[in-house]
């Protein structure tokens, strides 16, 4: 069985995403904001900005979750 960061998640096509983050969390996405912007609060991103592509980087690093597709698409392939 492949070690993915991330298991068991039901199977959907959202679009649109409603979430609820701890204010910890949210504090430092803010911060990691604010360090992105140069040290300057203002104009920098905000966390629904930063969450997405946190997100896209997060499975593109996936090393497993890399493994299982490419082994996922070569049976299909048969």
């Amino acid at each position: 069985m492949t070690r993915l960061k991330l298991s068991d998640i039901a199977d959907g096509k959202p679009v649109k995403l409603t979430i609820e983050v701890p204010a910890r969390l949210h504090r430092r996405l803010v911060e990691y904001g604010v360090v992105l912007n140069g040290g300057v609060s203002e104009g920098a991103p905000v966390p629904e900005l930063l969450i997405p592509p946190m997100i896209e980087r997060f499975v593109a690093g996936d090393r497993d979750f890399a493994k299982a597709r490419r082994g996922s698409r070569a049976l299909s392939k048969q």
